[in-house]
């Protein structure tokens, strides 16, 4: 019982606390059937006056701020799908900002010293305060010393003691609400609410196992290699642990200290090309993507070049999604709007029941208007938007991986705008983009694709005599089943019976409790009880 009441009250508290922040303004009601109306009006009465004079979307950002780190983290989340929370809401929701007080230095001490199994002193010469704490880990200044007596200067991130477990408890009221939205809303079945929990939670826990973030930078680090405009800082794996990561501390200016660049004479107008080329080609030639290269995770060092900071949100695409991509920019250039129309097709994001002709017609829509203005006016991140937007039109499944890119591009296409507002993104993007063009659509793109054809047959042909195998065991399983019908041992069938009584029994307590909860709520707001 435990377990279904105490999500309900944290639901119950953050329900409260949106409604005095006038959150639910953000809710049309005319697309609500009558007694949600109601309900609508009477969370309403309970408004702090003045928030109504803020805007709306701006009240999502104050309640989320008030509701404490994970909050803000599923904020942040959230407003990589405007999908599911709207356009409106999504922009306010990306200027979160996620910052904590740190956790005393006793306590990142002893953080460090459990997880690299010794001491501060013994793995450090020197250990700093925290410079900078988020809700889910902090920054330290260090010492270190290797092997061969040299020091080094190193940026130690270390986890935040108790966060895991804190958003492990808020995470279990984010899927209460996702499975009411399921059960109750129809309209939100088909943003398949417990799925976008399910890959916050994902994301989120991915983001606490530190290697993973010191994987992500060793595997960035070895696809940019060759390129001397970019670079990432390097992993200290002897000191690294999971909830630990060490690396190479950056001495270097902020993209977010504007004047301190212009003070070192940066090159502007090089840079913005820079920051565009090096994401591309993180994502249409690697398929993996730093995706957060907001201002403040970019740095210019001592030499001049390019550094990316913070990879706890990364992205990839896989071969067939960059091939999307590619017929789709292809597309688009070449005015070939029916090609762009049969790609969204034959990759079965639009559902075969759409008519492919009018859907060329809304992309034409898309882009012609590009003719018409000069190579600075037109953002390659505000086409993509356009694209995502006719498609929802047409019923185009949700693309979170996709959509993550685009949100990225807008970020990192924002960025380089503001180094140089004269940015010409097509002529930028074309050393990187028009290879890849040329790989994946090309002559060249379609030898590979009928490779990877003969590569998939040859595994197929060496795996038939295990599928062979694998038939001829469900084919006897099947004939048994036919013969006997489908036999639950006694075991299975208790545990079975026991689990429907438990959710019959939880699922009856929840709404009890609710119903009471919405009905002391009205008589305080009603009667002022």
């Amino acid at each position: 019982m435990a377990i279904a009441v105490t999500p309900l009250i944290r639901l119950a508290r953050a329900g409260f606390v949106l409604a005095r922040e006038g959150v639910f303004a953000l809710v049309p009601p005319m697309d609500l059937p009558p007694a949600a109306r109601l309900a609508l009006r009477l969370v309403r009465m309970i408004e702090r006056g003045d928030a109504r004079q803020t805007e709306a979307a701006q009240r999502l950002t104050q309640a989320f701020n008030r509701l404490g780190p994970s909050y803000v983290k599923l904020g942040q989340f959230l407003a990589t799908r405007p999908d599911v929370v709207g356009k409106e809401a999504a922009a306010e929701l990306s200027l979160l900002q996620d910052q904590v007080p740190p956790v005393p230095d006793a306590e990142a001490r002893k953080a460090v010293a459990d997880a690299l199994g010794g001491p501060v002193e013994s793995r450090f010469k020197v250990f700093g305060p925290a410079l900078a704490a988020a809700s889910i880990a902090q920054v330290h200044k260090a010492i270190a010393v290797d092997h061969e007596g040299r020091e080094h200067t190193v940026a130690v991130k270390v986890l935040r003691p108790g966060v895991a477990a804190a958003f492990t408890r808020e995470l279990a009221s984010f899927y209460m609400a996702a499975r009411l939205a399921e059960r109750f809303v129809a309209p939100a079945r088909r943003l398949k609410p417990v799925a976008v929990v399910d890959t916050l939670a994902r994301s989120v826990m991915l983001e606490m196992d530190l290697r993973l973030e010191a994987a992500a930078l060793s595997e960035m680090a070895e696809n940019t290699a060759g390129d001397p405009s970019f670079r990432v800082p390097s992993v200290d794996w002897v000191r690294t642990a999971k909830t630990v990561l060490t690396m190479e501390w950056i001495d270097g200016i902020r993209l977010s200290e504007t004047e301190k660049l212009e003070a070192i004479g940066v090159d502007r107008v090089q840079l913005a090309a820079t920051i565009i080329q090096s994401f591309l080609r993180q994502a249409v030639h690697d398929g993996f993507f730093h995706a957060d290269m907001h201002q403040g995770n970019l740095m210019v060092d001592q030499s001049g070049v390019l550094v990316a900071l913070d990879f706890g949100i990364t992205g990839r695409l896989n071969e067939a999604e960059r091939r999307f991509l590619a017929e789709i920019l292809y597309g688009f250039i070449t005015r070939n709007y029916h090609r762009v129309a049969e790609v969204h097709f034959e990759a079965g994001y639009v559902p075969a029941s759409q008519d492919v002709d009018v859907f060329a017609q809304a992309l034409r829509a898309i882009g012609e208007p590009i003719r018409g203005h000069s190579a600075r006016d037109i953002s390659m991140a505000r086409l993509l938007t356009q694209l995502f937007e006719v498609t929802e039109m047409f019923a185009m499944t949700t693309q979170p991986r996709l959509i993550m890119l685009q949100k990225t591009m807008v970020v990192v296409e924002g960025v380089a705008r503001s180094l140089d507002p004269e940015l010409d993104m097509w002529r930028t993007a074309e050393p990187v983009v028009g290879d890849w063009i040329a790989r994946r659509v090309g002559p060249l793109g379609h030898l590979q694709a009928v490779g990877s054809g003969f590569g998939a047959l040859g595994k197929l042909v060496a795996d038939l005599p295990v599928l062979a195998e694998r038939s001829e065991r469900l084919s006897a399983a099947l004939a048994d089943m036919g013969e006997r019908g489908l036999v639950l041992s006694p075991e299975t069938l208790d545990r079975l019976a026991a689990a429907e009584a438990r959710r019959t029994r939880s699922g009856r307590i929840a709404l009890w409790i609710g119903a009471v909860a919405l009905v002391a709520i009205a008589l305080k707001v009603v009667f002022g009880l």
